[in-house]
């Protein structure tokens, strides 16, 4: 299995080779998924139906694949995570991740060795925003993952979701607003006091 790294350098399969394309594409259609639903097992069904309904879409003869493949297929992805959340919307709110989730939440962050400390604060963090952005709006939650978790430029994400800019980025500042509040005591903490002797 390539690492990474080694992804980022090699061409990526053509959608006319949906074997190799989905094999290349998988992980990273399954983490935005987990990212937008926020469960584990709800991820690995929309993965699959994602990819489910890319072959029913390309799979007909003479049906030319989308110009961009991997921006087409994240489109794909996205609505058929909010098609998720819409029915399930009333009790999403209430939903805290799982210990089993916050692993792996952590397990995407890139391990810098930091202190045991710092390792406690990441976790606090990871679990906190991640529950924070399961209580955004659906469209705050996808464009605030299309952007920091995506890397899309704000068009990218209006041509993603069918928006225009202005409103992408009206739904941006609200949900940094809204995790902002929801998360200010991680951020805003008493200073420690430095240099002073005991009292």
């Amino acid at each position: 299995m390539a690492c990474p790294a080694e992804e980022a350098t090699v061409a990526r399969p053509h959608p006319s080779d949906f074997d190799a394309w989905m094999g290349a594409e998988q992980k990273r259609v399954f983490r935005l998924c987990y990212r937008l639903l926020g469960q584990r097992d709800d991820a690995d069904t929309a993965t699959q139906e994602v990819f489910l309904k890319a072959f029913r879409a390309l799979g007909g003869a003479g049906i030319p694949a989308p110009e961009d493949p991997a921006r087409w297929l994240t489109r794909v992805a996205v609505n058929t995570c909010l098609d998720r959340l819409r029915s399930r919307r009333w009790r999403f709110w209430r939903q805290r991740p799982r210990p089993e989730d916050e692993q792996m939440i952590l397990a995407m962050t890139p391990d810098r060795a930091p202190s045991a400390e710092d390792r406690l604060l990441a976790a606090e963090i990871s679990a906190r925003l991640a529950a924070a952005i399961r209580t955004l709006s659906l469209r705050q939650r996808s464009v605030f993952v299309l952007r920091h978790y995506e890397d899309l430029s704000l068009e990218e994400i209006g041509a993603t979701l069918g928006l225009e800019v202005g409103t992408v980025k009206a739904h941006m500042a609200r949900a940094v607003a809204k995790l902002r509040n929801q998360l200010r005591d991680l951020y805003i903490r008493p200073a420690r006091t430095a240099g002073r002797g005991e009292d």
